[in-house]
């Protein structure tokens, strides 16, 4: 029940009221005596004492003619609301040798408990009953009581000093030790945090001495250890102007979700830009590597101009690799999915990660039993482990150990940090942990940001970690981060365990047309970078195919249709203004439907499968590409539908 402190009005009449509601409760009894006596000392009349035995799991064991009398003849056999009352009672006590007294309304009587344990596996409970006085807002006023103790909003009072003279149960249970008038006594301040502390104040000196609630303002609020938030409301009580009445509406959650979703359109946005900015890039590394092979094919190995040329398309590489960094963290990279074998995957990763930790720095691997497969981009995932691996590396200047360990695993219920929910199912699991320095939690909340590193300036650009988490969240699957300072960190990658078989090397047909690069054939190319078109198309006529060429989408359907070519192949880009490739391929299908494609895009093989309904014989080739895999591509299309291949 609350303190009759908590509500407004004239104070005295609140008092007298409680007064006679409750029977002077005696909120300190140790005893049923003490109790009884406290009742019948009340406004509430004459009282009546009982006793009543039971077990500590709840179960009624005896009851005293007092007892009976109180709660009716049902008491006798243990039924009845009485005896359920004090069954919840038993089941919810903290336990002591004597409780709090608490208590219920019971036919017309209000009925005082004090709960004992006698030693030997029993509670007493000592019951003081009195009668309710006849006051028409009794009833209103007792339900009123109840809701303020229970309800889910804190609700307190303060001296004119700012210490805490009544609050109701939510509040003590929400940011303290729990309990009732736990936090009587204590200052109000101190629980808020330290940035809001003066709004506070102002607030409590402001409240309108008219008695009319405030405007709220919102705080931080608890031992600054876990965010929870509130809506406060400040009021100053009629008939008590050195007071005030202060409620706490809980918005953590609100507050998070706000957070969460500024930081989804930040992160979004980001995407989107990243995105644009890569495939322009894309383009033009593309012409820059594409160029430098046919320079290539004149200037050989002691050439004066080998050396410049190999310069120039090595830096061209790195910024590809950049730009793919980029569209993996907007998740829009091209990645060629495939179903491997996890444990052969890292053993011969293992070689190459042992030389970049170094000498004072351990590997250790353990793979789990009976690993499932996974569908990944080998080439990719082998990136993010080395990220890892070289994050963990750096994290023990002084050395250490780094474990990589593998398993199954089947989760049940959902797996949730931060914004992240996994749902249950059955995952690969590959974990890599370090005994590094650690990291602190706000650190753990950012890790995943784009350009946020703990790096010093020129040795990071902060794209690492936010790289490998868009990759794996391309291929289904979660990556989630713990870490204690000084004691080291673990990363979690949960990759869905794959239920077919894992996929055969390629076939020694297959090694011939990669090294067999020449054909023959009709090819329709279709792209709107004059740049990447002349090199596609120079390069395609080198290996002996003829190039019909096509700068957008429209005029290569108008090729089609008034020229009417014996065309074997499509390579068409899919971003293209008007008609776009996808559009292309379903328009140009309706009159050739056996016609094979190849897709020249910086996006997503399965986003771009998404987009064509037949997908079976469509290739993809991501960009930005060299001669020798334009060639490999157009030469693996052709052959496909070759009967005699």
């Amino acid at each position: 029940m609350a303190d009759a402190r908590l509500f407004s009005g004239d104070g005295l009449k609140a008092t007298a009221l409680w007064r006679a509601l409750t029977g002077a409760r005696a909120k300190e009894a140790v005893g049923a005596e003490q109790a009884s006596e406290a009742a019948s000392g009340g406004e509430g009349g004459a009282s009546d004492t009982g006793r009543v035995r039971l077990a500590e799991d709840g179960r009624f064991l005896d009851a005293d003619a007092g007892a009976i009398g109180i709660l009716g003849d049902e008491a006798a056999e243990g039924r009845g609301k009485g005896i359920a009352r004090l069954r919840l009672m038993v089941l919810k006590r903290d336990g002591g040798e004597a409780d709090t007294a608490d208590g219920f309304n019971h036919e017309g009587r209000r009925v005082e408990v004090v709960l004992s344990s006698t030693g030997d596996g029993t509670v007493t409970a000592a019951l003081a009953a009195a009668a309710l006085p006849a006051v028409d807002s009794a009833p209103v006023l007792e339900l009123v009581i109840d809701a303020i103790e229970y309800a889910p909003i804190g609700t307190l009072r303060i001296d004119k000093v700012g210490r805490i003279v009544g609050h109701n149960r939510f509040l003590s249970d929400w940011l303290g030790p729990g309990g009732r008038n736990a936090l009587v006594g204590s200052e109000f301040l101190p629980l808020v945090a330290e940035q809001d502390r003066d709004r506070v104040r102002q607030a409590i000196a402001d409240a309108d001495p008219h008695g009319e609630t405030a405007k709220p303002i919102d705080i931080a609020v608890g031992d600054g250890e876990t965010d929870r938030f509130a809506s406060m409301f400040v009021r100053r009580p009629k008939g008590d102007p050195e007071q005030r009445v202060i409620y706490l509406i809980d918005i953590s959650e609100q507050r998070s979700l706000e957070v969460q979703f500024a930081q989804s359109q930040k992160m979004q946005a980001v995407g989107q830009l990243a995105g644009g900015v890569a495939h322009d890039f894309n383009n033009l590394l593309t012409a820059m590597t594409g160029y430098c092979d046919l320079l290539l094919q004149r200037h050989r190995a002691g050439d004066q101009s080998f050396a410049d040329v190999m310069q120039i398309k090595q830096n061209a590489n790195r910024a590809a690799n950049l730009v793919r960094q980029l569209l993996a963290f907007s998740r829009q990279q091209t990645l060629i999915p495939r179903v491997v074998d996890l444990t052969e995957i890292l053993s011969d990763l293992s070689h190459l990660l042992r030389r970049l930790i170094g000498e004072t720095v351990s590997l250790e691997l353990e793979h789990g039993r009976e690993l499932r497969p996974v569908r990944v981009d080998p080439g990719q995932l082998e990136q993010v482990i080395i990220n890892l691996v070289v994050n963990a590396r750096d994290a023990m200047p002084s050395g250490g150990r780094i474990a990589m360990r593998t398993g199954l695993t089947q989760t049940i219920r959902p797996l949730r940090q931060g914004d992240e929910v996994m749902p249950p199912g059955e995952y690969v699991l590959i974990e890599v942990i370090d005994t590094g320095t650690g990291m602190t939690v706000d650190v753990q909340k950012r890790i995943f940001e784009p350009f946020f590193t703990t790096k010093d300036l020129g040795q990071g650009t902060g794209l690492g970690l936010s790289t490998a988490f868009g990759i794996i969240k391309q291929f289904g699957g979660y990556m989630f981060v713990d870490s204690t300072l000084e004691v080291g960190t673990t990363f979690s990658i949960y990759l869905p365990a794959w239920t077919g078989a894992v996929e055969a090397a390629a076939t020694d047909g297959q090694r011939r047309l990669d090294t067999d690069l020449s054909g023959t054939g009709t090819v329709l190319l279709v792209e709107d970078e004059d740049p990447v078109r002349l090199f596609a198309a120079r390069a395609l006529r080198g290996k002996g195919y003829t190039v019909l060429e096509a700068r957008s989408g429209e005029v290569a359907l108008s090729l089609l249709k008034d020229e009417n070519p014996d065309v074997d192949l499509m390579v068409t880009d899919v971003m293209m203004p008007g008609i776009d490739g996808p559009t292309l391929i379903r328009e140009v299908r309706k009159d050739r439907p056996t016609l094979p494609v190849v897709c020249i895009s910086g996006y997503s093989e399965d986003a771009l499968r998404q987009r064509i309904a037949d997908s079976d014989s469509v290739a993809s080739l991501p960009k930005p590409f060299s001669l020798k895999q334009l060639a490999q591509a157009v030469k693996h299309a052709t052959q496909s539908t070759d009967p005699e291949s």
